[in-house]
């Protein structure tokens, strides 16, 4: 007899088109599964790198009660930066940023701005500082591309910069773009312009403060001084990190429905396969071969359409989704608006865990599926099944 591995293939091949239906519809699940994943873990990295090396390096140190996420912490969120941390910063390990509440007037028009000061020098974070253009009686300024956008500016334009200082008076003054910068974050372009620190500390009368200080990538920090605190990279790319997570829930919703339509059409076809081959299976009985190895023989059948699904996927999964990795995909106009740090195109991360781990989570649900309509040849009589009745 021939041995039942060998029977299962001839027996499945043997189906003809019913076989191939079933097993494209399961290839395609392979791939949605793939692609979808890919794309939001190569988001995930993505945007996490950029958040890295334009804001977050290593981690922040920030100072006293300063929260991003609320405007009302940037009154008292400076102090002087203790000597722990400066010292990092003069090895250039480190840079300090001075954020202060201010007004940018142009054009006419009035808006609520943070004014930034970072300094000139600093190669710690991936902002055009070098392209501050220092002029006798006026403020060198950067801008991000959507606020230049937003407030009609360009370089060499003239705005007026508004602020309160440490005193609480309010002081203002012309400041000159010197640079637009495109970046893919917002959170420091939108409602920013930036400015050298020490004119910053100066204008502010904050010598020596920082709100913040970002450590560069690879560097250890210290222990946080009195009075500041330590953000780790994992803390601040937390809720990033959330929100990928949740969109990976969302998006597996469409994966699964195309899993289990797939896995439906096996099943029904398990139980196809086993009512109209009730006398085969009678014979198979008298011929010797125990209820045990026939359920093995249905059930590998049914498998087998998982292993033929991943030959087939990666027949035309391969090059499409290699074209995908390669040349990225153009994500729609306006994606800017939706907060997260992606440029024009979003390039997929297809890592090895992910695709074994498809390709095994496949072939496990479709072993089961498989086995559960052959569950009924255990209770089978050999004379019923050869009179191709069921008891």
């Amino acid at each position: 007899m021939m041995a039942i591995p060998q029977l299962a293939l001839k027996n499945l091949l043997g189906a003809g088109i019913r076989t191939w239906l079933n097993v494209i519809v399961l290839s395609f699940s392979f791939v949605a599964i793939i692609a979808t994943q890919g794309l939001l873990e190569g988001m995930n990295d993505q945007v996490a790198q950029a958040m890295i090396d334009t804001e977050y390096g290593a981690g922040q140190f920030w100072y006293g009660s300063y929260d991003p996420y609320d405007p009302l912490t940037l009154k008292d969120g400076h102090g002087v930066v203790p000597p722990a941390i400066d010292a990092a910063i003069e090895k250039g390990e480190a840079t300090a940023i001075l954020i202060v509440q201010g007004s940018l007037y142009v054009q006419g028009r009035v808006r609520p701005v943070l004014i930034k000061g970072i300094d000139p020098g600093q190669t710690v974070v991936r902002l055009p500082s070098s392209r501050f253009r220092p002029v006798p009686g006026e403020i060198p300024a950067l801008a991000g591309a959507r606020m230049a956008k937003s407030g009609g500016m360009g370089v060499g334009d003239y705005v007026t910069l508004q602020w309160r200082d440490a005193r609480g008076t309010f002081d203002a003054q012309d400041a000159r773009i010197a640079e637009v910068f495109s970046t893919t974050v917002q959170s420091v372009d939108l409602n920013q312009v930036w400015i050298p620190l020490d004119t910053l500390r100066r204008v502010a009368r904050m010598e020596n403060e920082a709100t913040l200080v970002i450590a560069r990538p690879g560097f250890v920090p210290p222990p946080a001084p009195d009075g500041w605190h330590f953000k780790s990279q994992d803390d601040l790319l937390s809720d990033i990190r959330e929100v990928v997570r949740s969109k990976t829930v969302g998006s597996s919703v469409v994966y699964v429905i195309l899993l289990l339509l797939a896995l439906l059409a096996i099943f029904d076809t398990q139980v196809l396969s086993v009512w109209r081959r009730r006398k085969e299976i009678g014979t198979l009985m008298a011929l010797g071969m125990t209820r045990l190895k026939i359920i093995h023989l249905f059930t590998l059948e049914g498998a087998a359409h998982g292993v033929l699904a991943a030959l087939v996927a990666a027949l035309y999964g391969i090059p499409l989704l290699g074209s995908l990795a390669r040349d990225g995909w153009e994500l729609p106009a306006g994606v800017e608006s939706y907060g997260f740090a992606i440029g024009e195109r979003l390039f997929p991360v297809f890592s090895v865990g992910l695709v074994l781990g498809t390709t095994l989570l496949v072939l496990a649900t479709t072993t089961v599926v498989s086995f559960l309509p052959v569950r009924r040849i255990a209770d089978l009589k050999p004379t019923d099944a050869l009179r191709g009745k069921f008891t």
